[in-house]
């Protein structure tokens, strides 16, 4: 009987890059969708105060972030400090009606969770933080952080 034998080595086949563009399309694709844009751009200046004793917020989705601070279009706003909320600048009045709100777009059982950050200018007065505090305290949100960033020297 004749035996039937292959002396030639075969080489395996080179990878097909024919593909790659897809995959690497796909991938582009999916981290467009799946990233979060910035939900609303700063309509007033903050630069934040330094603070060592700072602490990690745990859910920012629980967060509502009140800015305070000189507006930056100031030919529309004028000159002296606003607050700005959700993309908005609202005055003191419309603070509590929108906190309200804020509150009831959260489940109920998150609601015990639920702050409010403050964001002030460094330069702001102390006054229109104390009435952004009586406003907050009208509403019942009395559960306040203030946004600073690390002293980088580690003194105040």
């Amino acid at each position: 009987m004749a035996r039937f034998r292959n002396n030639d080595k075969k080489e395996a086949p080179g990878i097909s890059s024919g593909s790659l563009s897809d995959i690497v399309f796909m991938l582009l694709f999916f981290f467009m969708v799946t990233t979060q844009m910035r939900e609303s751009e700063n309509k007033v200046e903050v630069r934040l105060p330094s603070a060592t004793e700072i602490t990690k917020l745990e859910r920012k989705d629980l967060t509502s972030f009140v800015l305070i601070g000189k507006p930056i279009m100031q030919e529309t706003y004028g000159k002296s400090d606003r607050i700005q909320l959700n993309g908005d600048i609202i005055t003191e009045d419309q603070l509590g009606i929108e906190i309200i709100k804020e509150r009831s777009n959260i489940a109920e059982k998150d609601r015990k969770d639920y702050r409010i950050a403050i964001r002030a200018d460094q330069g702001t007065k102390m006054r229109i933080i104390r009435d952004v505090k009586l406003k907050l305290r009208e509403v019942s949100a009395l559960k306040l952080m203030y946004q600073t960033k690390r002293d980088q020297n580690g003194t105040n």
